[in-house]
């Protein structure tokens, strides 16, 4: 894999596709701008060298084939002008006469934003034509769109195909593809997988995928109760997927076959209704009474789970343990925060990946022990699961 870092693109104009598809409020304005700071060193690299910059981005899902006002790119404009300590060109249109020639004519250092890519139903559909049309607007094409990279659209995975020589991953994308070879292909063990989340079927492909490569899974979450129920546990009115229990014996019954551990909670925070002010109390053990649902993993259970991740050389977090957003039952979850943070800086390698888990991982205050917090939640799980990401394929081809 050659870096950006090694080559200087002065005189190029680069096309690079970022993701600056962040979370607005109802006033239009940037309330996590993560995903923008995280492209900042690759756009400043190649302002530096003295390329043009034409950056390519979405915003939202939107369906109508055409410009629809909630999903432009122009609130993200003056924050990421900031941010990049340049003032952005904004078109918006790709390839209308304007376009073209503000493309043409950019200097040197210049940078470019492109309007919401999506607005084109062709980008979705990954159609070549269109591919084509755009690769005529620049010498280079990086990708640094890891939280899209999981998509064959135009300007996340075609457009490669054009810039056979000159095709690169940006220096996230580069950042997240060495961590997460690292973590699935080159682990030191003992390897730890943390695995939570409400449902069993969001991680089944996942689950299947670590079972040989790990050496302990730790479950928690709205999960856990699946698991529990089909081995025979009363689970009260915990959230259950019935349809999934077979499945759940299945997944068991394999981790005994590769001798991977399986760590389940021994003990529960339980309570009476799903609100932060419900009756809440802790279980004795695994079983939860009638009328009773687990909201969060219990103190017995939270020391289990200590004693494997600080005994761990590698740790995968995907998922939390409870409901974390309610703050009396977040304990659970922001324990194993500050216990990876802890064998971290005992010279384990943590990652973390997945919405819920990156935000509680923020949340926690331990973000910055971490070894790698992914920026992609869809790419990173299909990932995990052993798939191909287009976004990566088409660069390494």
């Amino acid at each position: 894999m050659k870096s950006i870092n090694d080559i200087n693109f002065k005189g190029k104009k680069v096309l690079v596709r970022v993701d600056f598809n962040v979370p607005l409020d109802e006033n239009k304005n940037i309330t996590d701008d993560t995903r923008i700071r995280e492209s900042v060193p690759t756009i400043k690299k190649l302002i530096n060298d003295g390329a043009a910059v034409i950056m390519m981005a979405h915003f939202g899902r939107p369906t109508k084939g055409g410009f629809e006002e909630e999903f432009s790119l122009i609130p993200i404009i003056k924050h990421a002008s900031e941010l990049i300590g340049k003032d952005i060109i904004f078109s918006q249109d790709i390839f209308g006469e304007k376009s073209i020639e503000v493309c043409k004519n950019l200097k040197d250092g210049d940078v470019l934003l492109l309007e919401n890519i999506r607005f084109y139903p062709e980008e979705t559909k990954g159609d070549l034509a269109f591919a084509e049309k755009l690769s005529k607007l620049g010498d280079v094409y990086i990708n640094d769109a890891f939280g899209a990279a999981h998509r064959e659209h135009v300007s996340t995975a075609t457009l490669a195909k054009f810039f056979p020589n000159d095709k690169y991953f940006g220096l996230l994308m580069e950042h997240e593809v060495l961590n997460l070879q690292k973590l699935m292909n080159n682990p030191t063990k003992p390897f730890t997988a943390i695995v939570g989340g409400s449902k069993v079927s969001s991680k089944i492909d996942v689950l299947k995928n670590l079972i040989p490569i790990v050496d302990n899974i730790i479950i928690g979450g709205g999960m856990t109760y699946t698991f529990l129920k089909a081995m025979g546990f009363n689970i009260g009115k915990s959230l259950c997927e019935e349809d999934k229990l077979d499945l759940a014996k299945e997944l068991m019954e394999e981790m005994k076959k590769k001798n991977t551990k399986l760590l389940l909670p021994i003990d529960h925070l339980i309570a009476d209704n799903f609100s932060n002010e419900a009756n809440r109390k802790y279980t004795e053990n695994q079983t939860i009474p009638n009328g009773w649902m687990g909201m969060d993993i219990g103190e017995k259970s939270i020391e289990l789970f200590k004693k494997t991740i600080l005994d761990s050389k590698t740790i995968l977090w995907n998922g939390p343990m409870g409901v974390f957003e309610m703050s009396n039952f977040s304990k659970g979850t922001f324990s194993l925060a500050e216990f990876i943070a802890q064998s971290t800086e005992n010279g384990a390698f943590s990652a973390v990946g997945g919405g819920d888990s990156v935000a509680a991982v923020h949340l926690s205050g331990y973000a910055e022990k971490m070894s790698y917090i992914s920026t992609g939640g869809g790419s990173m799980l299909e990932y995990l699961e052993g798939k191909t990401l287009p976004g990566i394929k088409y660069i390494l081809e």
